[in-house]
């Protein structure tokens, strides 16, 4: 066991002190955050280009129903002939061209004319600003009062509520699958992330002949052991460093570009303030209502056990082969269940959390730790079931170490010979 801990020392000591580990530590962070200051900014800048959006309407009737807005500018054209319209638009790099026809003295067919591709939502709003009218116009022409109609009109608003009286918003389940996906994504990333370094690890000892000397006085499955280890510390570490900067540096962000009050606002624009300060409240509710605290846990206990799992099978691909470009074929069953958990907490959890494809996945080892993470913060998930979770996760490790350390054993010291599965195969029967 003292070899074993000066194996895992080493590890550890040697991935924090090195000059690359220190300085993404430190700088992961502000990448992240700067990237996301980026994005927002970037993303200010193409809200405020106004597009200029040209209207034939040969009906003289839909035209006056599009009004400019601070990102679009419309321009009812005299002419009706469609080709002198289209060019015209051309010829003043307007965005587009929406073209009303009449037929029979009444709607006809509306098209809209552009070299780019509008956005759905640009498409809706044409549609139904269009078809509103188009509808009132034809109520009214065969007598129907139309102020009967809107007086009769009744808009419900759904409100959620828990059965013990919890008010919940209306995006509660996209806060907890932003929540429980962000956890199984980050989880993935860093089991792809250590395992591959540890992969790496073993790669170049085994072709410096470093390994030739550590073998001689340590066993083979001790030294594996001690790498998974060593590194998963050191991913902890870091994991630790970038939660506590990362906390800061969105904390000052937010604090510096948050949005600033609106002074002596009007009556609607008050309403639609308090409105929006209610659905606020009720989103931070709903996140406050969230296991957070089950789910810093968990993410722990399933990023410690996903780890060892999928680093063994790392390690003992690393063995395996001679440099990083032979490992290509066998990474695909190791990637495979990674992204097949993905897929699985995307299209199954947020569906339904309790359904059967969900449970059964949250239980395999090689899934459980991302999709039982997507699981947690939907509730109603009882500590017997992630207990069993974590105790088929654990004990699985034993199982593929196992396996792992018998290909670590004949392959850390073979050299020059394109490993196949067939080999490892028969390395297993040794």
């Amino acid at each position: 066991m003292d070899k074993l801990w000066l194996i895992i020392k080493r590890e550890y000591l040697n991935k924090v002190r090195n000059r690359t580990f220190i300085i993404m530590t430190f700088v992961s962070p502000l990448i992240f955050v700067g990237v996301a200051l980026l994005v927002g900014f970037l993303t200010s800048l193409n809200n405020d280009t106004t597009r200029k959006i040209a209207i034939l309407d040969e009906t003289t009737i839909y035209a006056p129903l599009f009004e400019d807005s601070d990102r679009t500018d419309y321009i009812t054209l005299d002419n009706d002939n469609l080709q002198t319209a289209i060019d015209a638009s051309k010829t003043a790099d307007y965005y587009g061209l929406i073209h009303i026809s009449k037929k029979n003295n009444q709607l006809g067919e509306v098209t809209f004319y552009s070299d780019d591709s509008p956005s759905l939502g640009f498409i809706n709003e044409i549609e139904d600003k269009i078809s509103k009218k188009a509808t009132e116009d034809q109520l009214i022409s065969r007598g129907i009062n139309l102020e009967t109609i809107q007086e009769s009109k009744i808009t419900t608003d759904l409100q959620l509520q828990s059965y013990t009286g919890v008010q919940t918003s209306k995006a509660n389940g996209w806060i907890k699958m932003a929540f429980g996906g962000g956890a199984g994504y980050l989880l993935m990333m860093f089991i792809i992330i250590y395992g591959n370094m540890v992969m790496r690890s073993v790669i170049e000892e085994k072709t410096n002949r470093i390994i030739e000397i550590i073998i001689s006085s340590v066993k083979p499955i001790y030294l594996m052991i001690g790498k998974i280890t060593g590194t998963s510390l050191a991913g902890i570490t870091q994991f630790i460093i970038w939660v506590f900067l990362g906390g800061i540096l969105f904390t000052i962000a937010s604090t510096f570009l948050g949005p600033e009050a609106v002074q002596s606002p009007g009556n609607d624009m008050a309403m639609s303030q308090l409105e929006n300060m209610d659905k606020m409240q009720l989103i931070i509710n709903d996140i406050m209502q969230l296991p957070l605290l089950k789910l810093v846990i968990c993410f722990f206990i399933y990023f410690i056990g996903g780890y060892f799992l999928y680093a063994a099978i790392y390690t003992a691909i690393g063995a395996a082969v001679d440099n990083e470009t032979d490992t290509q074929q066998f990474m695909l069953p190791v990637i495979l269940p990674l992204i097949l958990s993905i897929y699985v907490g995307f299209f199954s959890v947020m569906d339904n959390p309790h359904g059967t494809v969900a449970v059964v996945f949250s239980y395999i080892p090689l899934t459980s730790p991302i999709v039982m993470l997507m699981r947690i913060p939907f509730g109603d998930i009882t500590y017997w079931e992630i207990g069993l979770s974590m105790i088929l996760l654990y004990v699985s490790i034993f199982g593929v170490a196992w396996f792992a350390a018998k290909i670590y054993r004949v392959g850390i010291l073979m050299y020059g010979k394109k490993t196949n599965w067939k080999e490892l195969y028969k390395w297993l029967k040794y």
